[in-house]
């Protein structure tokens, strides 16, 4: 990375308020002052791991915000994954020049993970933000596609705040494999995005009014470890509210009961039509779904019904040594594996 980020930075519509690597206090002071790329999706509700609810209590100092270990990893692994961005594309890469604010809306601010240093057609050099993630195995499918929503928002943010005309996302996927993409500026996204968190900052953090929960997992989880419990301490609340909230729970448990008497309806009927086969067909061979015996291994019911052989792969700690069973035994480990009823999510597979 040859290239000094002070002097490639090109963002029309952002100045630079905080430079890199500030002290932890400074960022966090700085990072309160606005909404940055990692808060718009949770402002939005659409951040599977952060909430409206966290933002709003972290922009007051009510709650801090500690990276969890997966963040901290992608931080650290940030210098690879530019590596390989520039190596696989030719591009020449100038390290984060800090963070930044958008001119004429303070509020709205950015910390650029890297600065893309592109050919212009007509000669020069174009700067572009690159944000750079680090993504397990499991969510390898979610980048088929495009970019996901959470870092697709990071990176129209970053186009907002900055004024660019693009931007970059690079992820690093289970460890060995990169995928990128350019994304495109949406003038009509972008206008609604400002609008949409301009009203948000305004009347949560500078009027301070709490947002209302929402029903994410985020902010469930968020809730679930707000607070430490003070044993028989008692809160005093509206008896009105909390009636209608306890009368509303009532009715969605009801509704879940039914809803899940009729799955459950369903699915016996599918697994009714394979039968002893795993895999559901259609004329043309394409798999509509399949119920094969990979779930979890029913250890009880082969201690019971296998006592001997049970015994001969008990380990001296008592556990199963279910590796060397399915070796040694194969037809018998996949006898005892819960069968898992598996439709494709995108639909039928050739």
């Amino acid at each position: 990375m040859t290239a000094s980020a002070l002097d490639t930075l090109q963002a029309p519509t952002a100045r630079l308020i905080l430079p890199p690597r500030p002290t932890d206090d400074l960022w966090h002071t700085v990072r309160a002052g606005g909404l940055g790329g990692s808060d718009v999706a949770a402002v939005l509700g659409m951040d599977r791991w952060k909430s409206p609810l966290r933002v709003w209590r972290e922009k007051l100092g009510l709650h801090s915000d500690v990276d969890s270990e997966a963040a901290e990893c992608g931080r650290e692994l940030e210098d690879d994954i530019a590596r390989l961005f520039a190596r696989r594309t030719g591009f020449e890469i100038a390290p984060s020049p800090g963070t930044l604010a958008h001119v004429d809306y303070p509020w709205m601010r950015v910390n650029i993970d890297r600065l893309v240093l592109e050919p212009a057609e007509a000669g020069g050099t174009v700067v572009v933000p690159l944000e750079c993630k680090n993504r397990s195995e499991y969510m390898a499918s979610e980048w088929d596609a495009g970019v996901p929503d959470e870092p697709a928002l990071q990176g129209l943010w970053a186009m907002a705040v900055g004024g660019w005309p693009h931007a970059w996302v690079a992820a690093l996927i289970g460890g060995n494999r990169l995928r990128w993409h350019r994304l495109e500026r949406d003038q009509e996204l972008i206008d609604h995005l400002i609008d949409y968190c301009g009203r948000w900052w305004q009347r949560h953090v500078i009027d301070g009014e709490p947002p209302v929960p929402d029903g994410s997992r985020a902010t469930a989880e968020f809730l679930d470890h707000l607070w430490e419990s003070q044993e028989g301490a008692i809160a005093q609340v509206d008896p009105v509210r909390a009636g209608r909230l306890i009368a509303r729970r009532a009715a969605l448990k009801g509704r879940i009961a039914v809803l899940d008497r009729e799955l459950t309806e369903v699915e016996n009927a599918m697994k009714a039509d394979l039968g002893d086969a795993e895999i559901a067909a259609d004329l043309n061979g394409r798999t509509l779904y399949t119920w094969r015996a990979n779930g979890t291994f029913r250890a009880a019911d082969f201690r019971e019904q296998e006592p001997e052989l049970a015994a001969r792969y008990t380990r001296p700690d008592g556990s199963l040594d279910l590796e060397r069973l399915a070796d040694d035994a194969p037809n018998t480990y996949r006898r005892y594996r819960a069968r898992v009823l598996r439709v494709p999510a995108k639909g039928p597979q050739p």
